[in-house]
């Protein structure tokens, strides 16, 4: 799904290699990028399938789930160790959340809800080591892959470019105010979240309808304004097609729950000789 056909993205860079700096290129290079989500396994072998896959980052939900600390810093590290950037949701706006998202190698953090100008920068503040913001440090940690910093100044540096700030547009407010949000300095991805989003514009799951779709398109037009990329989890190929010609930059497009269930559904109509088409499994 290119806009042009000259990119690096499927392509992961050698192991702990700036992977934050990374991501950052490829959302801003010639080709759409595309993310595996993780909503119920959280484990390094995910991780390998999703690395042979293709897929060019990881998005962790962890707003709606109950992960154990211990897997998401396996499961982050692998990713790390693997070149694949990982995106996490934080649960809510709080320092510590995002610290130890942070401190175990995540290098973007998806505030859900986001909705005003004084969160993003908020979330910024937590992101960013002084004079930018107010991070806690804590060198040598999976932030840099174990690896101990011998100039403290020259790994902040770093570590505020590894940083991504991702806001995540899904509540009519956050669509009213969607131009304060994006235009707000330092915000690197805009995602829209059109499970929430659809419910708000009052049809739920109805990511395609026109009162659902407007909106986001006015959102997209807002970002390609700004310069800021956009993204999204389309309803299907079709609509991420649609979406890519009108600028759209990356995609959190499916998780492992649905690829299982898809695939095994597939399997069974398979040897049943059921011709019928696949029925929409989206979760």
């Amino acid at each position: 799904m290119a806009k042009t056909p000259t990119t690096s993205a499927g392509q992961h860079p050698a192991p702990n290699q700036a992977p934050g700096r990374h991501l950052k290129s490829l959302v801003r290079g010639d080709e759409v990028i595309i993310g595996g989500m993780i909503t119920e396994y959280l484990r390094p072998s995910l991780i390998k399938h999703y690395c042979h896959a293709g897929f060019d980052f990881v998005f962790i939900e962890y707003e709606h789930t109950f992960f154990g600390p211990a897997d998401i810093v396996d499961t982050v590290l692998c990713a790390r160790d693997n070149g694949l950037p990982v995106i996490a949701k934080t649960p809510q706006l709080e320092r510590a959340e995002v610290a130890k998202l942070l401190e175990c190698g995540v290098v973007g953090i998806q505030l859900p809800r986001t909705e005003t100008r004084e969160q993003v920068e908020t979330l910024r503040s937590y992101m960013k080591f002084p004079p930018h913001g107010s991070r806690a440090v804590a060198p040598g940690w999976g932030n840099s892959s174990y690896v101990v910093p011998t100039d403290w100044n020259v790994w902040m540096a770093e570590q505020d470019e590894e940083t991504t700030v991702v806001v995540h547009i899904e509540t009519r407010l956050g669509y009213q105010n969607a131009e304060e949000i994006i235009s707000t300095p330092g915000v690197d991805m805009v995602y829209v979240g059109p499970g929430d989003f659809s419910v708000e514009m009052g049809h739920p799951g109805d990511y395609d309808h026109p009162d659902v779709a407007g909106p986001m398109q006015e959102i997209l037009a807002l970002c390609r304004k700004h310069d800021v990329p956009f993204g999204t989890t389309p309803s299907g190929t079709e609509a991420a097609r649609s979406l890519v010609a009108q600028g759209a930059s990356f995609f959190e497009a499916v998780d492992e729950l649905t690829l299982i269930l898809e695939g095994a559904v597939r399997l069974i109509r398979d040897f049943r000789g059921d011709n019928s088409p696949i029925p929409d499994v989206k979760r």
